[in-house]
């Protein structure tokens, strides 16, 4: 009876907590996909507010990675939605996406080097929130 009364608020408890990590990811990766958005349409309106680097390994014409920028914001914003609903698609995608964004942003350090280390602190954050909640039975 004891072990009963003890595990019922655990329950509880561990609910709110996964609730508030996966309302945390949610939020981080929709700023984050906000910032990729607007960072996309940078590149595609003007390119010259990015630094050039002529001796980078990963060279990329700037439109195109623009656009690679901006629908991987977009994506980011969906999932989200997805994840303030709950759903275990949009964990599962949101981790995916998260990871996507990360090598997307390690690619452009040289373009951008404040923003993209910014974003891949955001997209780990958000990697590790929803990778740390328990799906409930």
């Amino acid at each position: 009876m004891s072990r009963t009364m003890s595990s019922t608020p655990r329950s509880d408890t561990s609910q709110a907590w996964a609730g508030g990590l996966t309302a945390f990811a949610a939020v981080l990766l929709f700023i984050a996909g906000i910032l990729d958005f607007f960072r996309g349409i940078m590149a595609i309106a003007n390119d010259d507010v990015y630094l050039s680097t002529p001796n980078y390994v990963f060279k990329f014409d700037l439109t195109s990675w623009g656009w690679i920028q901006l629908v991987l914001g977009v994506i980011a914003m969906a999932v989200s939605v997805g994840l303030f609903t709950r759903a275990t698609w949009a964990r599962v995608v949101g981790v995916g996406i998260a990871a996507l964004l990360i090598i997307a942003n390690f690619l452009s350090i040289p373009y951008y080097p404040f923003w993209s280390l910014t974003l891949i602190a955001l997209y780990a954050f958000v990697i590790w929130a929803l990778c740390v909640v328990r799906r409930e039975d």
